[in-house]
């Protein structure tokens, strides 16, 4: 039987996926100011690393990458139990 196999029954749950794009330090002044449109700037750039996550624990990793106009995430290493 294999890994996905034994888990089938649970497959379709949905679970949290987080991509930890960056950490800025922000005044309170400046996150008062935000509001809906406001872009936060931050310091990483395509091309970059980040760290996959799933429940907090890290599952892989990827690169930032632009498509149209919109970020995304390839994974460029997953963790495998093994």
């Amino acid at each position: 039987m294999t890994a996905f196999e034994e888990i089938a029954h649970v497959a379709d749950i949905p679970i949290s996926v987080n991509v930890h794009l960056d950490c800025i330090t922000m005044t309170i002044r400046e996150v008062l100011a935000l509001r809906a449109g406001a872009v936060i700037k931050t310091t990483r750039a395509a091309g970059e690393n980040v760290a996959i996550l799933v429940g907090g624990a890290p599952i892989g990793s990827g690169e930032i990458v632009i498509m149209e106009e919109t970020v995304g995430v390839r994974i460029t290493d997953f963790m495998e139990e093994g």
